[in-house]
């Protein structure tokens, strides 16, 4: 039998003030902690999911699917590489160095759609087992195809869906395969379709290969998404010196810790322009605690870590929590109270005081008179 609140001892009281400290709300939803393993090819399988729960992700967002074959063919030809400060590969694993870069060509769910179903149906009663939100995610081919699946997915009794419209693959994967929306018009229109084809908790995950990153989400938030996710990976080239092609043979999807200012800044611009309780979530750039508090200041909800998941293991995932929750009691401070404190303190470059000549500070000798 539950205590009631006054009947609670002090160390019971504590113990329910640390638990509340990690809480974030994302539309309608709650998360135990702000911390969502984000989709990438360790969450194809079971044991990568469980993996993830395990680690006390507050969500975790299974490998995406969608109805074309060649998407679904794109996973045969996928290839990962992590790249050190001078570009030269080093081994892929725990070992890496933080300051990696890392460059893939991925795919999607290589079963069929029943099969992914049925997946994340059993999965979703193990995390809902630990307080853990499953989310499904579609990425979009064909519009019709897309809204099916999505019923389907509501049908199933799964909680949440993802509407991924931003994959960096687009325009170098096979035709319709996956897509890259740049039109806020065009977003508007495809997350009204969506929100009319599903009542479900709705996230909407971006391009970050756009200047217009705030109105893809202002259009994405209009239309009924309750939470857009920015910004997905950037679409990059690194020529290899010794072979003189390009590493691994292609453009790749790029990301790394490198990305984080440019994540926050996305953040920070879409909280002023859509207001403080818009359902934002950081994307690109977080590999540990300390950076999803970044994120969360810049006025994240939630931060999705994939890539140094893949990289080192689930591992990650718990680490961050326990440095997130860390941070916040060294500060504290709860993430309701963390969120966007940075992007409500940010200014413009002409609200910045003079500064005496400052800049002769930062050049060389040899660049003086």
């Amino acid at each position: 039998m539950r205590l009631h609140s006054s009947l609670a001892t002090p160390a019971q009281s504590r113990a329910q003030a640390d638990a509340g400290r990690l809480e974030t709300s994302i539309g309608r939803l709650r998360l135990k902690n702000p911390v969502i393993a984000a989709a990438a090819e360790h969450l194809i399988e079971p044991a990568g999911i469980r993996a993830a729960i395990a680690a006390g992700a507050g969500a975790v967002v299974v490998k995406s699917t969608n109805e074309s074959q060649a998407a679904k063919d794109q996973l045969a030809r996928a290839e990962y590489v992590a790249l050190d400060a001078n570009w030269k590969p080093v081994p892929w694993g725990a070992s890496a160095p933080p300051e990696v870069t890392l460059a893939t060509r991925s795919g999607l769910y290589p079963g069929d759609f029943e099969s992914w179903l049925a997946q994340a149906v059993a999965m979703d009663a193990e995390a809902r087992a630990e307080d853990c939100l499953l989310v499904a995610s579609l990425i979009l081919s064909g519009l019709d195809a897309s809204l099916e699946m999505a019923r389907r997915v509501e049908a199933a009794g799964l909680r949440a869906l993802e509407f991924n419209i931003g994959t960096p693959y687009a325009s170098q994967a096979a035709k319709g395969a996956v897509s890259t929306e740049l039109d806020p018009k065009r977003v508007h229109e495809l997350v009204r379709a969506m929100r009319g084809a599903t009542s479900l908790p709705l996230w909407v995950k971006l391009t970050g290969q756009s200047e217009r990153v705030p109105e893809l989400a202002e259009a994405a938030i209009e239309a009924g998404a309750d939470a857009v996710t920015m910004a997905g990976r950037l679409l990059g080239m690194v020529p290899d010196l010794d072979s003189m092609a390009p590493v691994l043979g292609t453009s790749l999807g790029i990301g790394g810790f490198w990305n984080l200012p440019l994540t926050c800044h996305w953040l920070a611009l879409s909280r002023a322009r859509l207001g403080p309780e818009a359902g934002l979530i950081g994307i690109n750039g977080a590999r540990d605690g300390h950076d999803v508090a970044r994120m969360i200041l810049a006025g994240a909800a939630a931060v999705g870590i994939a890539s140094p998941v893949m990289l080192r293991g689930a591992g990650v995932l718990r680490q961050a929590v326990a440095e997130l929750d860390a941070y916040l009691a060294a500060k504290g401070l709860t993430v309701a109270q963390l969120r966007g404190r940075a992007a409500d303190a940010r200014r413009g470059f002409a609200d910045m005081p003079p500064l005496d000549e400052n800049w002769r500070r930062y050049i060389t000798k040899d660049s003086t008179p």
